[in-house]
């Protein structure tokens, strides 16, 4: 598969030539190192180290939100039936991606990722190979283009029909500015009801001081910064939507057997899921 090559370090001067060390690819690669990828240079390593070297938990957290899409996408596809998924914000593809873990459950399923990374776009093969009875998509475009991700995602979703929005990991990169309230709300509008929002997004009222010292090592690296939300502005996400229990909760707390450990509760990734009514 393309995306388990590792780059060597000799690569970066081809990286420095191809435009990838701007913006949120860099953090793209920064957590592609840290869920064990393969595609990230040495001054990602670096980056990523030196958050660990702040918050050593970083790692598990970071995997604990990818653990999160597996069971959301499990419940939507499994529990509420759902066969359509938008996947916005979706990153380096990795193991257990979301139409790796729904069309495993029902090989019909269709999926529609967009990511406005230029290593994604490059990286896009990999995601697009899904089964032969459903379908999946990449579209090139930022989260705020909202009118061109949903002209697009026609071609291959009917919205007519309940739609999993998936926003995981994207929200922090919008800032208040952009108004990602509204951009959700755009998103939701056109969805039929019985469509499912889900969001996990860093979270700035759990180890604040931890989470805004990390953060401030990450915004070092991207024009795009990173804004941690509290639970209330998490929350306000879902409004007028049917939460789905535990509703907005941490990360490694929604419907996990790791609710009960001695560490739930200390995950600074909030996250949760709610139904259109």
């Amino acid at each position: 598969m393309i995306f388990n090559r590792r780059r060597s370090d000799d690569d970066d001067d081809d990286r420095r030539n191809s435009g990838f060390d701007t913006n949120a690819a860099q953090i793209a690669r920064v957590y592609d190192f840290w869920l064990g990828g393969k595609d990230n240079f040495s001054v990602d390593r670096s980056a990523a180290q030196r958050v660990i070297d702040i918050y050593p938990k970083v790692v598990n957290d970071v995997q604990s939100v990818r653990a999160f899409l597996c069971r959301v996408v499990t419940y939507m596809a499994t529990e509420m039936g759902i066969r359509q998924f938008l996947d916005i914000g979706v990153g380096l593809p990795t193991t257990q991606n979301t139409h790796d873990v729904a069309q495993s459950i029902d090989p019909s399923c269709r999926v529609v990722y967009v990511d406005n990374d230029p290593i994604v776009l490059r990286h896009a093969e990999a995601l697009l190979r899904g089964s032969v009875e459903g379908a999946v998509q990449y579209i090139d475009a930022d989260l705020r283009d909202v009118d061109r991700i949903i002209h697009e995602a026609a071609e291959t979703l009917d919205f007519d029909q309940p739609v999993a929005l998936m926003l995981l990991g994207i929200l922090p990169m919008i800032p208040d500015d952009d108004d990602p309230y509204g951009l959700v709300a755009r998103l939701l509008n056109v969805l039929s009801p019985g469509s499912h929002l889900a969001i996990s997004h860093v979270a700035g009222d759990i180890r604040p001081a931890l989470v805004a010292e990390a953060v401030a090592q990450l915004n070092e690296l991207s024009a795009e910064k990173i804004t941690p939300r509290t639970f209330s502005e998490i929350s306000a996400f879902f409004e007028g939507l049917e939460m789905v229990e535990p509703g907005v909760t941490q990360v490694d707390q929604w419907r996990s057997e790791a609710a009960d450990t001695p560490d739930a509760g200390k995950t600074p990734f909030y996250c949760g899921v709610a139904r259109k009514p």
